[in-house]
């Protein structure tokens, strides 16, 4: 196939439908600050070493072997560029559940969520602008939309850093508040989003169907890519087999949905980049349940039984 032709595919979604689906993630992230404590912080500061191996994976390693990956297997620009927005998005509000199915460290995962969203503020866009700018094929695309770092940077504070200092403030100055909306806010939030999200794909079916099949291989290689990474970074630091899981669920569940508000803000629906980041967000649920099984089909080392019951 013509790369071209590829590159040149925009989906369409209107100035509104931007706005609503901005909205639709900034309610998702409120819901999930709801469950958010000063604790969540505080642990990170007693129990440093899981959180800090899990965050440089996410924001460093990942990153870069990502644009490794890319030289190797050569994809398309637009999926190249998608795939380095995929990899500088911070851990997916899945990957705390996917955590307690694999019988990881849920502590270690609630941490790293709430500490990534905050670092992705910042690092979101220096990630994609540093590691694009280093591919010709992704630097023609961001030139063409002259991608301006403090742009990105204040469109992820506020559908990522306002929502979530609200939500926080609600559930520590008003918890019987938070306790009671927590769940049902949750589900709506995020029912609200797959809606938006299936009505951008029905608006541009055709191009989804006819070009999803070339991106399945680079989403499923990038996505075995950080999982294995975030578990094997936990490995050589020598954390124990649970927090190994939680880190490598959390660099392996990306929040696909920030990056496609990205794509859709800054690269205009750019065809292989919006496919590819679709397809990764329907992939790394469907990577995840399976991650989490592979996990718990192996026994945990007896000496951290304890431990489980006394973090669970």
């Amino acid at each position: 196939m013509d790369p071209a032709a590829l590159d040149q595919v925009r989906l369409n979604f209107n100035p509104t439908g931007i706005a609503i689906i901005n909205g639709a993630i900034g309610l998702m992230m409120l819901g999930v600050a709801l469950e958010l404590k000063i604790e969540d912080f505080k642990r990170i500061l007693s129990s440093p070493k899981a959180p800090a191996i899990g965050l440089a994976a996410q924001f460093l390693l990942l990153p870069a072997f990502t644009f490794l990956l890319v030289l190797i297997i050569r994809p398309f620009p637009s999926m190249a560029l998608g795939m380095m927005l995929v990899a500088a998005c911070p851990g997916g509000n899945l990957s705390n559940i996917i955590t307690y199915l694999a019988k990881g460290n849920c502590a270690v995962s609630i941490s790293m969520t709430a500490v990534s969203t905050i670092f992705a503020i910042f690092m979101t866009p220096l990630n994609v602008s540093f590691w694009g700018s280093m591919n010709s094929g992704t630097a023609s695309i961001l030139k063409q939309v002259s991608l301006n770092p403090i742009d990105v940077f204040i469109t992820v504070f506020i559908i990522l850093g306002i929502p979530m200092t609200i939500g926080m403030t609600i559930g520590h100055f008003m918890p019987d508040l938070a306790n009671k909306v927590r769940r049902p806010f949750k589900i709506f939030s995020l029912i609200f989003f797959i809606v938006i999200v299936c009505g951008a794909l029905g608006a541009n079916w055709q191009n989804f169907i006819k070009y999803v099949g070339i991106v399945v291989f680079a989403v499923f290689l990038h996505n075995a890519l950080a999982l294995n990474i975030g578990y094997w970074s936990g490995k050589i630091a020598k954390l124990d087999e649970r927090d190994c899981r939680a880190v490598s669920i959390e660099v392996g569940i990306q929040n696909s949905a920030l990056g496609l508000v990205l794509v859709f803000n800054f690269f205009e629906g750019l065809g292989g980049m919006a496919i590819l980041v679709a397809w990764w967000g329907i992939w790394h649920i469907i990577a995840g349940l399976v991650t989490a099984f592979i996990f718990t089909r192996r026994k945990l080392p007896e000496n951290k039984v304890s431990h489980k019951v006394s973090n669970g």
